[in-house]
């Protein structure tokens, strides 16, 4: 198979007409000559961090979507389906994404449970993680959350990371505002990168000890705008991830669209792409070709570089995608799950004032991780607390959904809901069910709704109750990426037509239950102080 364009190769970085020879899965041959074929044969794009499972499809669905936009790999840390079955869930997504002409690099977790603060419905201790290291699909160890865990030296985590080393691989950083001499420590346990950075001074804090950053721009932490100056200055420790991709927005697109605000932003094209995929290869010593000879024949065809629209993606030879549509079949896929909660009643997340109503108040922020603490006076009705859209702070419950447990009550600002309220079972790390909302009972409707679905994401206004149910785990569907889209555009624009003010309100809840990113947030066992890294009180 031959196919003409203007070749780019990153490696020498050049671009030059010619003709790529394809044979038996590999580029044979590029050969420069004219040609009057516009269009351009650019390396495949490769997502450097991300949770499959939050795109809430499993790893072979994912695969049918991304390859669209170009797409030929991905870092993948199956963090969340190990914090739910462990060992069990990582193999699952390794299996299952072997299904499929897609090149799934998985992590081995590096912090299952990710706090002792939560409860998880599994752990992943050092010889289990030693274990899926000496895997040849396992490429690195995933996030290293415990940044204080490495700087105590804590022995778990340092040999968790020692046995990465052993392997010859790499391990990936997570260290939200980490700075200074703190960041050297980190820095200097050998952790090689951080997708975490919110600003740039953070970022090149880090690249100065000697990190790479991986820029993020996901459905819900968008961190794009802040770092992308960096990229002309550090071209070669740079690279770009979504993190967490909900599959409405995959389904729109993926690294190319960063690629394309990177080069409308004034980057060197040629330094774009070579950050969404030379970067990451060698970073990570990936199997995945950069249209040199006898590499694997991983790339796609765009149409310029400014728009990068892709006309067509191959992996390993074979064409995937074409115009937008995936060549990619469906894949049927068992179900597994973790779950074993009863519904709960509107007495359980009943908040008694006694005489003081003055209490601190999870700030979200709209594309954002980082949270903030807000005191705030919240009226009392009948002795208890409750929910004030005129200050827009709103009840945030959650629920442990591994066993019976008395619900975790908090308050959240900024999410904007007027009525109702919205539930989810993909609450970061742990995956409780977290749900926000207007009234107690709409707040226990939707709860109840993913305790009857074991799993998934749901909607409740009166007597309006919406749900879509995610059985895998309790976090992902096995059902058509597109439609999950769809179904979750849906239950989104009926939370905003409800109210709610973010770009994606069930992507932030996911985050308000994340421990490991300050400041305020609330897991199952109650409110949490990231920045003491404690339990605190909800009142002043």
């Amino acid at each position: 198979m031959q196919l003409e364009g203007q070749i780019v190769d990153v490696v020498g970085k050049r671009i030059f007409p010619g003709t790529v020879t394809i044979k038996e899965g590999k580029v044979a041959a590029i050969t420069p000559g004219n040609t009057s074929n516009t269009s351009y044969i650019i390396p495949g794009f490769i997502d450097a961090h991300l949770h499959v499972e939050s795109s809430m499809l499993i790893p072979s669905e994912f695969a049918r979507l991304a390859v669209c936009h170009g797409t030929v790999a991905t870092i993948s840390d199956p963090h969340e389906i190990g914090n739910v079955l462990g060992v069990e869930g990582v193999h699952y997504m390794i299996d299952n994404g072997k299904q499929v002409p897609f090149k799934f690099y998985f992590g081995a977790p590096s912090c299952v449970p990710a706090t002792t603060f939560e409860t998880a419905g599994a752990a992943i201790g050092v010889e289990e993680v030693k274990a899926l290291l000496e895997m040849d699909e396992v490429v690195y160890l995933a996030e290293m959350m415990n940044f204080p865990g490495v700087l105590n030296k804590d022995k778990e985590v340092m040999a968790k990371i020692a046995a990465a080393h052993a392997l010859g691989k790499v391990v990936d950083g997570h260290a939200p505002g980490l700075r200074g001499e703190e960041a050297r420590q980190y820095i200097a346990a050998g952790i090689s990168t951080d997708h975490e950075c919110f600003t740039a001074e953070e970022a090149l804090d880090k690249l100065q000890h000697g990190m790479k950053i991986q820029i993020r721009e996901g459905s819900a932490a968008k961190n794009f705008e802040a770092l992308i100056p960096l990229l002309n200055k550090y071209p070669d420790r740079i690279m770009f991830c979504s993190d967490d991709k909900h599959p409405n927005d995959l389904a729109v697109g993926h690294i190319n669209q960063l690629a394309a605000r990177a080069v409308a932003y004034g980057c060197d094209a040629m330094q774009v792409l070579r950050a969404c995929s030379y970067n990451v290869v060698q970073h990570y010593g990936l199997e995945v070709g950069l249209l040199q000879p006898n590499d694997a024949a991983d790339f796609c065809v765009v149409n310029n570089l400014q728009d990068f629209n892709v006309l067509a993606t191959y992996i390993n030879g074979q064409k995937v995608a074409e115009n937008g549509v995936s060549r990619i079949k469906p894949v049927a896929a068992p179900i597994v799950n973790r779950f074993n909660c009863s519904p709960i009643t509107a007495r359980q997340i009943v908040v008694s004032a006694n005489e003081a109503t003055a209490i601190k108040a999870i700030a979200v922020t709209d594309g954002q991780l980082i949270t903030h603490k807000k005191h705030v006076t919240l009226p009392a009705v009948e002795g208890a607390l409750q929910s004030d859209v005129a200050q827009d702070v709103l009840k945030l419950v959650v629920v442990n959904r591994y066993f019976d447990a008395p619900p975790a009550v908090a308050f959240v600002k900024n999410f904007g809901l007027q009525q109702g309220a919205i539930a989810s079972c993909v609450a970061h790390d742990s995956h409780n069910i977290i749900a926000v909302g207007v009234s107690d009972e709409d707040i226990v409707n939707a709860i109840n709704m993913v305790v009857q679905a074991q799993g998934g994401i749901s909607l409740a206004a009166g007597e309006e109750q919406q749900v879509l149910p995610l059985p895998v785990a309790g976090i992902m569907t096995n059902k058509d990426g597109y439609e999950t889209g769809v179904a979750y555009e849906q239950l989104d624009e009926r939370a905003k037509a409800l109210g709610a003010t973010l770009h994606s309100p069930y992507m932030t809840l996911s985050f308000c239950a994340l421990l490991v990113i300050p400041e305020l947030k609330l897991s199952d066992k109650g409110l949490f102080d990231g920045n003491k890294f404690t339990f605190t009180n909800l009142w002043v």
